[in-house]
Formats: C-alpha cells, sequence, structure tokens
C-alpha cells in the first residue's frame, strides 16, 4: 500500500493470468490440499469409531478427529474456485464467436474423462469386494449400481432423482457443480443478449431450473456466484494485513467446525457458508500479484501445489470406492472390521492406507485425467472449433484450467 494501512478495492475485467502470480498458487494449493483432506477426513469417518460414540477419547484422538474434520469447509472450496475460474472463463469469453459451444465441450470432457472411468474401477472394486454380484446390475434407479444410476450421475441427477452411484456418497457435490455449469451461462445470457426470445428462453430455463432442483443446490449458486463475482475484483493491501486476515478466517473456520452440523449444505449452513466464502475470497483476490524471483516459498509451493491439484478430482472421485475395497481387504486378510484409536499400529494402517488412496488417484490421474485436454482437441476439431496450441503438459495451465471440474 501506498501511505495507507486501508486495502484498496478495484474492479478489473479479468482476473490476471500467469503461473507466477500468487493467487493462481494458491488456487492450485487450496485444491490440492482441499482434495486431500476430504479423503483423509471419509477415511476417519469410515475406518475409525466416531468421536461422540467413544466414552473417553484420548487426547491424541480429539485431536485427529478435529484436524479430520474439514470436509466441509474444503467442498465449500471446490464451490468458490470453481466459480472463479469456471465462472470467470466464461465472462471472458463471451463476446467469443461459439463461446458456449466451447464452453459446454470443456464441462463434458473434464467431468466425463474422470467419471467414466471412475464408474467402471467402481464396478469393479465393487464385484472384488462383494458389495456387487454378478449378474445384480440392472435399469432401476433405485439400485444404486443400475445402468441408470450409471448415466444419472453422469448427467448430475444423483441427489436430485437417484442416489450416488455405487454408494459414493462423495458424489452429491458434482451434481451441485453439473447445474451451476448449465444455470451460469443461462443467466449471463439473461443479462448479455440483446435479443428478446434469447432472454425470455434463458428466463425461463433459469425458472425452470430453480422450480426442479432441491432447494439446496439452488441456494448454494450463490456460493458458486461469489466465486464468479471475486474473479473480477482486485484487493490491494499490505502484506502484513493479508497475512493478519488469515488469523480470522482461520479462528472462523475453526469455529464452525466445533460448532456447526459439518455433514450437512442446507439453509442451516448456507449463512456460516457465506462469511467463510467471502473471508477466503477476499484474501484471494489480495494475492493477485507476481511472485517475486527470489521468493523462497514461490517455486516450492506452487510445485507441490501443482502436483496435488493435478489429480485432485481424481482423489475426490475415486477415494471412497478404494476405501470400500480396502475396508473389504482388511477385513479378509487382517480380521480388522475397525480400527481402534488405542493402538499406534492402527494409526500406521490408517496413513498407509491414505497413502494408498493418493497413489491410486494418481494412477488414475495419469490413465485417464491427464488425457482430458488431447480429448477435448479431439472433440474441437469433430465440431468444426478451433484449438490453442497443446500445452507442455497434458493439464491446462494453474490459472487457467486447473480448476477441480474445469
Amino acid at each position: 500500500m501506498r501511505g495507507s494501512w486501508l486495502p484498496e478495492v478495484a474492479i478489473q475485467r479479468q482476473s490476471p493470468i500467469g503461473e507466477d502470480y500468487w493467487h493462481s498458487i494458491a488456487i492450485s494449493a487450496a485444491r490440492g490440499l482441499a482434495a486431500v483432506v476430504v479423503a483423509a477426513a471419509h477415511l476417519r469417518a469410515e475406518m475409525y469409531p466416531g468421536l461422540r460414540t467413544l466414552d473417553d477419547p484420548s487426547l491424541w484422538f480429539q485431536a485427529f478427529a478435529f484436524a479430520t474434520g474439514f470436509a466441509h469447509q474444503a467442498v465449500l472450496v471446490f464451490f468458490v474456485i470453481s466459480g472463479w475460474l469456471v465462472g470467470g472463463s466464461l465472462l471472458q469469453k463471451m463476446d467469443q464467436r461459439g463461446a458456449c459451444i466451447d464452453y459446454a465441450i470443456d464441462r463434458v470432457t473434464r467431468l466425463w474423462t474422470v467419471l467414466i472411468p471412475t464408474f467402471v474401477l467402481t464396478v469393479v472394486f465393487g464385484l472384488a469386494s462383494g458389495l456387487l454380484h454378478p449378474g445384480s446390475v440392472d435399469f432401476s434407479p433405485a439400485n444404486e449400481f443400475s445402468a441408470v444410476s450409471f448415466v444419472g450421475n453422469l448427467l448430475g441427477l444423483q441427489s436430485v432423482v437417484l442416489d450416488e452411484f455405487g454408494g459414493n456418497y462423495a458424489l452429491w457435490s458434482l451434481a451441485n457443480e453439473t447445474w451451476y455449469y448449465i444455470a451460469f451461462p443461462l443467466l449471463v445470457l439473461l443479462f448479455t443478449v440483446r435479443h428478446p426470445s434469447t432472454r425470455i428462453a434463458s428466463l425461463a430455463g433459469l425458472a425452470l431450473l430453480g422450480a426442479l432442483l432441491p432447494v439446496e443446490i439452488v441456494m448454494y449458486f450463490a456460493i458458486w456466484l461469489l466465486g464468479v463475482a471475486f474473479s473480477r475484483i482486485r484487493i490491494a493491501c499490505s502484506g502484513w494485513l493479508r497475512c493478519a486476515w488469515l488469523l480470522p478466517l482461520l479462528a472462523t473456520s475453526a469455529y464452525f467446525r466445533l460448532t456447526a452440523d459439518n455433514d450437512r449444505f442446507d439453509r442451516t449452513t448456507l449463512g456460516m457458508d457465506f462469511l467463510l466464502s467471502l473471508m477466503f475470497l477476499a484474501l484471494l483476490a489480495s494475492l493477485q500479484f507476481r511472485a517475486t524471483s527470489t521468493s523462497a516459498l514461490a517455486r516450492p509451493l506452487a510445485r507441490t501445489g501443482q502436483f496435488f491439484a493435478e489429480f485432485s478430482f481424481s482423489l475426490y472421485v475415486l477415494h471412497l470406492p478404494l476405501i470400500f475395497l480396502l475396508q473389504h481387504l482388511l477385513q479378509t486378510h487382517l480380521g480388522l472390521r475397525q480400527l481402534s484409536p488405542e493402538e499406534p499400529l492402527h494409526f500406521a494402517i490408517y496413513l498407509a492406507m491414505l497413502g494408498t488412496l493418493l497413489f491410486g488417484a494418481y494412477l488414475s490421474y495419469l490413465l485417464f485425467e491427464s488425457r482430458t485436454y488431447r480429448l477435448r482437441r479431439v472433440i474441437k476439431a469433430l465440431a468444426g472449433r478451433r484449438t490453442g496450441p497443446m500445452p507442455a503438459t497434458a493439464t491446462a495451465p494453474v490459472n487457467a484450467g486447473s480448476n477441480t471440474h474445469r
């Protein structure tokens, strides 16, 4: 800041582009960390007894349960970053011819390149663990392994009219994302297109979505839109003020972790999530400047964050099927149905299982998710759309494409 300790807020046409910008580094780090937090939380919930079920839990287990209990906040990070990158990217491309076609191809390839292989692996794991029996796959909507459930989950119908495929309850958030991907272009067209018939059609589409979708999905669209809005806001402030802002952000997150029902995303949690999103996005908006070449933190943080961010989507959708398979193997070969908080060796087993989740997700990324950009190029070429040059890596750059659902 120049001569003032107060932050300066400015509106910008688009967020700065570049992997050496601090907000790009922070986005990658947040994505990767959020996916690991969700996996660690679900693994602890599936393998250890609940904290409230224990009469006198040890101090270490209370600390462990607290540290692995931020899955709610992690999913919230996914929502706002998705709005920032996906929504923000569409805003700056809407004046280009065929922008909506490119947007649709980008969204479908981003989701399905990961989801289709994951669903196939879910079936394989289900057969291996006994959760699914040969010949039991049918077309019943009530069967979570059915062909109807498979297709319905690809279309974002889980938690709307269907259950999550294969019992993978983490997939609920992808229904939110899918419908936000559809609703946002309609919202943009409503306010940017001059043709009356297009505006009426957009308004009708939004009204139909609002009437048919669960109220929780509709309400949390406001959180996603916050991410879009802050992609156009730049906050200039001093370094010490930026660092100081971390304290209330972390304190507020910890407070809601201890006092709120973190298993819900509904009207009872919308207020706290709105506040947390504002605080997180304000910090992100203040980081839109380049890291200096002499920064000792920027390069290792960027490399580590980018590594975990690249396979964060694969980790998010695949970790529960892997957990179910590991549970089966643990019970079959070691006779363990549940890990004990009193056994140090069991915590080592937990860490080994978490490492297996990370390795399995990374392997899945290499086989499938890393092909997203190439597949996207092929589809756009078949559709007669121009594409830019292939990047050096299979994934898009941090600033443009490393969103969880980019």
